[in-house]
């Protein structure tokens, strides 16, 4: 009985750790909030990681399957939330494979072992840039 109390706190202890070093590597540097619009008009509210670059943010969405890429892509005016503050941004995928390694680099330089940490846990090797224009 003790072995296996030993184990099982054991396994919990390491899923607890690791449940805490994702959370931390997530949320632990600037996230912000997108607002993307479907059809008919509805709001679709996205956390994510966001590096500027040449006057310009930039997000990524790890597929071209991401709904509030298909979104924006079909209305690309978006609302942006950095700083507390709301931004109303025109949004354009930039195309591969320039998008995907511009993107790729800002994120690792930006969020350096946290990047890195996510990489192990999600394939973005098909992701896109975004583009965020946001007088």
């Amino acid at each position: 009985m003790t072995r296996t109390r030993v184990l099982l706190g054991s396994v919990l202890g390491v899923a607890g750790l690791f449940t805490a070093i994702t959370l931390l590597a997530l949320e632990g540097h600037e996230v912000v909030g997108l607002r993307t619009f479907d059809a008919q008009g509805q709001p679709r509210e996205t956390r994510t990681w966001i590096a500027d670059e040449d006057g310009y943010a930039w997000i990524e969405a790890a597929n071209p399957e991401r709904p509030f890429l298909l979104q924006l892509q079909a209305k690309p005016d978006v609302e942006l939330r950095r700083h507390g503050t709301a931004h109303h941004c025109h949004a354009e995928s930039t195309p591969n494979p320039e998008g995907h390694q511009r993107i790729r680099r800002l994120l690792a330089a930006k969020y350096g072992w946290a990047d890195r940490w996510v990489g192990l846990l999600t394939d973005t090797s098909a992701s896109l840039a975004v583009r965020l224009e946001c007088p």
